[in-house]
C-alpha cells in the first residue's frame, strides 16, 4: 500500500489543530481528510475482507462497519439513536432513509444491522478502491439511465431478499438533499417492498446544518440524532397501492425529521408532491 495512503489523514488532521484557518478553509480541509480516510479504509477493508471471507458478500458490511464508526472520533461526532431494536429484528425488509451529504455513509454505518446491503448508481463502482469495497460488501448498483435493467436487478434482489432473510437500504430520494426538507420519493423502494411482501421501516436523520453546512462552510463538531420508526407493512399490498404507501411514509419521515432537527414551525415550508413527478 502506499505510505501516502496511511499518512495523508494524520497530516491533514495535524494542520487542523495546529494552524490558524479561515472557515472555508478548515470546511475544505476536513472535507479531504474524509475523502483520504475514505480512500484508506477502502483499500485496507478490501483486503481484510477478501483475507476473511474470499469475495463479496453481505457479512463483509461487519468489517466495513467497523472501520467507518472510526470516523466520528476523528470528527467530534455523536449519534442520538432511538429505536436500533427496531432494526435489529430478524426478518427482511426494505429500509428507507433520507440522504443529506456525504456524511450520511456515516450515518448508516453506525445503525447498520446484520445481513443489509445497499442500493447506489452504479457510477460508484468505478469509483477505485471505494468502489471495490461496496462491491465486497454485497451493495447492488443500479444503472438510473436504464430503468428496465434497474427494475430487472430489483426484482432479483426482492427474491433473494426473502431467499437469504436480507434488509435493503435505499434513499428513496433518489440524490443528497441538504435544503432542510425532503425531496419527493422514487418509487423503487416501495415496488419492492410490495412485490416482496416486506415491510418497509423509516429512518430518519435529523438536520445536519447545525454542524455541516456546503454553503456557509460549517464543518464542526456535533451531535446527530436518528429516529428509526414503527414499520410499514405491505402484506396484501398491490402496485396500486403505492402512491399511498409513499405518502404515508413520506408524511411520516417529513415530520419526524422536523421534529427531531428541532425547526422552528416558521420553516416548514408546505409540503410538496411525496412522489417524484413522472418523466
Amino acid at each position: 500500500m502506499e505510505p501516502g495512503l496511511w499518512l495523508s489523514a494524520p497530516l491533514l488532521l495535524l494542520l487542523l489543530l495546529l494552524l490558524p484557518l479561515s472557515r472555508a478553509t478548515r470546511f475544505y480541509a476536513k472535507v479531504a481528510l474524509y475523502c483520504a480516510l475514505c480512500l484508506t479504509v477502502s483499500v485496507v477493508a478490501s483486503a481484510i475482507c477478501l483475507l476473511r471471507n474470499g469475495g463479496r458478500t453481505v457479512d463483509n458490511m461487519s468489517i466495513i462497519s467497523w472501520f467507518m464508526r472510526s470516523f466520528k472520533y476523528v470528527y467530534g461526532l455523536r449519534f442520538k439513536v432511538k429505536g436500533q431494536e427496531k432494526l435489529d429484528v430478524d426478518q427482511p425488509c426494505v429500509i428507507i432513509s433520507n440522504h443529506q451529504s456525504i456524511l450520511d455513509m456515516m450515518g448508516l454505518m453506525e445503525v447498520l444491522p446484520r445481513r443489509c446491503v445497499q442500493i447506489a448508481k452504479r457510477e460508484l463502482l468505478y469509483l477505485g478502491p471505494v468502489g471495490l469495497v461496496m462491491y465486497l460488501g454485497g451493495v447492488h448498483f443500479i444503472n438510473r439511465q436504464r430503468s428496465s435493467t434497474a427494475m430487472t436487478m430489483m426484482a432479483e434482489l426482492g427474491e433473494r431478499m426473502v431467499r437469504e432473510n436480507l434488509k435493503v437500504w435505499i434513499y428513496p430520494e433518489g440524490t443528497r438533499n441538504d435544503n432542510g426538507d425532503l425531496l419527493p420519493f422514487k418509487k423503487g423502494a416501495f415496488y419492492l417492498a410490495i412485490q416482496a411482501q416486506v415491510p418497509i421501516l423509516p429512518v430518519v436523520y435529523s438536520s445536519f446544518s447545525s454542524f455541516y453546512n456546503t454553503r456557509t462552510k460549517l464543518f464542526t463538531s456535533g451531535t446527530m440524532t436518528v429516529q428509526v420508526l414503527d414499520a410499514i407493512p405491505t402484506s396484501g399490498l398491490t402496485q396500486a397501492d403505492i402512491p399511498t404507501l409513499v405518502d404515508t411514509c413520506y408524511q411520516a419521515m417529513r415530520s419526524t425529521f422536523f421534529h427531531i432537527s428541532k425547526m422552528p414551525q416558521e420553516n416548514r415550508a408546505a409540503a410538496g408532491p411525496a412522489v417524484e413527478p413522472a418523466q
